[in-house]
């Protein structure tokens, strides 16, 4: 369990981290306070889809609860709303669409190889 989780929790820090940089985000507090948020939302978001088999709505609307917990975080160490709610929900989109892609492809090559 804990591996399955990692597998999520890991990729997700360095892709939010990617677009943070991205976004000419510098400071230590906020990179860091990334790296935290994404612990305490990405492993229980995870354990929903685990254990309660959530389909893509539920997860998508657990996304949204992941957008705004996320934006209230930043805001704590940035102090600017709108700038918060820009980091959340581009860190968020981005993360997750990548990992949608890789589900895809690794759902794509098992079935065909």
């Amino acid at each position: 369990m804990i591996v399955i989780l990692l597998m999520s929790l890991i990729p997700t820090i360095l892709i939010e981290l990617g677009v943070l940089w991205l976004l000419r985000e510098r400071r230590k507090k906020v990179l860091w306070a990334s790296v935290v948020i994404n612990i305490l939302t990405n492993v229980p978001l995870n354990l929903l889809v685990i254990h309660l088999g959530l389909d893509f709505e539920g997860i998508l609307i657990a996304e949204l609860a992941v957008v705004l917990i996320e934006a209230l975080w930043y805001y704590l160490f940035i102090k600017k709303m709108v700038p918060a709610f820009i980091y959340s929900i581009l860190c968020n989109v981005i993360s997750f669409l990548i990992g949608f892609i890789v589900q895809l492809t690794l759902y794509y090559l098992r079935l065909n190889y």
